[in-house]
């Protein structure tokens, strides 16, 4: 996936295994959050799938029209 220099935000997992926690990911090439994360576990031989989900947070002077943080839900554990 291509990403550009447009910045960041706020993924948050409001479910799940890593329910709770936040990680920063940077906007697809489109400006566009990302419509799924996979996160990998611990022991690196699994990684946690989240897709996007309805919440959205703005408070960005720079890139107004952006959101600041992004609610994901959780989908699945994948294992190598």
């Amino acid at each position: 996936m291509a990403t550009t220099a447009t910045g960041t935000y706020t993924a948050k997992l409001t479910d799940g295994p890593l329910e709770g926690k936040t990680v920063t990911t940077e906007f697809l090439e489109s400006g566009d959050p990302r419509p799924r994360l996979e996160i990998p576990a611990d022991s690196g031989k699994k990684r946690y799938l989240y897709m996007r989900g309805a919440g959205l947070e703005f408070g960005s002077s720079e890139f107004p029209e952006r959101p600041t943080a992004v609610d994901y839900r959780f989908i699945e554990a994948v294992f190598d």
